[in-house]
């Protein structure tokens, strides 16, 4: 899996770059069938806009995009977004309601055909 930082109209300590690829990487406990992770930090205006970038298998890419005043506050609070949207998708292409299997099936018995 890749994590991939992009910063635009400046730049991030090497330390910062560190935790949010650390921090991303812990998005595969939520969903384990992410191929790539892509973070983008904007500043401009002195805010800074922090915009994740997921690519999921079999699926488009979700997104989680967050402006603060400081990138890693941003970061962290897109994250929680993306953390939101991993569980709800993962959630929801689970087969909740299949039927039970063969094997859990009653016998039927000659007696009542």
């Amino acid at each position: 899996m890749q994590v991939a930082i992009t910063c635009r109209h400046g730049s991030i300590s090497s330390s910062a770059q560190e935790y949010m690829s650390k921090k991303a990487e812990k998005l595969l406990t939520y969903f384990d069938r992410v191929t790539s992770i892509s973070i983008t930090i904007d500043f401009s205006n002195g805010q800074s806009k922090v915009e994740i970038l997921v690519d999921a298998e079999h699926r488009h890419d979700l997104v989680a995009a967050e402006t603060d005043s400081e990138a890693t506050t941003a970061f962290d609070l897109a994250l929680h977004k993306m953390e939101q949207q991993l569980r709800k998708y993962k959630e929801k292409i689970q087969d909740h309601k299949r039927g039970p299997g063969l094997s859990e099936l009653p016998l039927k018995s000659a007696d009542e055909d």
